[in-house]
């Protein structure tokens, strides 16, 4: 069962990852451009595999328990905008991120 959640984690920070990588390409001046940077496809091909994982965690894993959990990359995400893309981060995402931390872990209580 631990594999799942090993799974489960990787496919996080894959779509952790595709997230960065489509914000990096964002930059373009046109939508054909930005759609054909080579950070855009690398972040959709790490989406892609997140998917792909994400399914197979869901073999073993309930839904209920799994999609919540997928809730601590927009915490991940949220964080990293600031500290990479200079984004804004104050008290209300700290709050919010507060609130998915504790949520996912009382999900996750077995």
């Amino acid at each position: 069962m631990m594999i799942y959640y090993v799974v489960l984690g990787i496919s996080i920070l894959a779509g952790i990852v595709g997230q960065m990588l489509l914000k990096a390409g964002a930059d373009a001046p046109t939508l054909i451009e930005q759609i054909f940077r080579p950070s855009t496809l690398i972040g959709l091909a790490f989406y892609g595999s997140a998917a792909f994982l994400y399914i197979f965690a869901l073999r073993k894993i309930p839904l209920s328990v799994a999609f919540p959990s997928v809730s601590l990359s927009y915490a991940i995400v949220a964080v990293m905008g600031h500290f990479l893309f200079g984004e804004p981060f104050g008290i209300k995402q700290i709050g919010g991120i507060a609130l998915i931390m504790g949520g996912v872990v009382l999900i996750n209580q077995t």
